[in-house]
């Protein structure tokens, strides 16, 4: 497997901390919806989640109904991404994601999702396929 590129952020201060970037394009205080008062200092880390799963999925949309001949001009996808915790207090996340693709059958938009998910390296990662390091700093 060839690597393309690494993607770094340091987080302080767990879900109601700070992210950012050694090259500062993120540099942002978490908002912590289980927190009150701290819900809206910024953005919690299932909407950071959301956010790039969204975008990484259209891509793998885009990709897939390229490969089955289908246009995605103003095509979307959201992105629902729920924090759960089971009965020993455990978490997990559960996600739900919807695309939109305007003069597309439902069935066919269908098809091109679950082509995506079998590409999308996020969809992939929550399948267990992401190789994750555990390295002490």
């Amino acid at each position: 497997m060839k690597t393309l590129f690494t993607a770094e952020a340091i987080s302080k201060g767990g879900r109601s901390g700070t992210i950012e970037t050694p090259d500062q394009l993120l540099n942002i205080t978490l908002g912590n919806p289980l927190e009150q008062g701290a819900e809206k200092l910024g953005p919690n880390p299932e909407l950071l989640f959301a956010a790039a799963y969204s975008a990484c999925f259209h891509g793998a949309v885009r990709g897939a109904a390229k490969k089955l001949g289908t246009p995605v001009a103003d095509s979307t996808v959201r992105a629902l991404v729920s924090l759960l915790e089971d009965d020993d207090g455990g978490y997990h996340l559960a996600v739900e994601l919807q695309a939109h693709i305007p003069g597309t059958d439902r069935p066919q938009v269908q098809r091109i999702m679950e082509e995506a998910h079998q590409t999308c390296p996020y969809s992939k990662a929550l399948r267990g396929d992401a190789k994750v390091t555990l390295v002490v700093d």
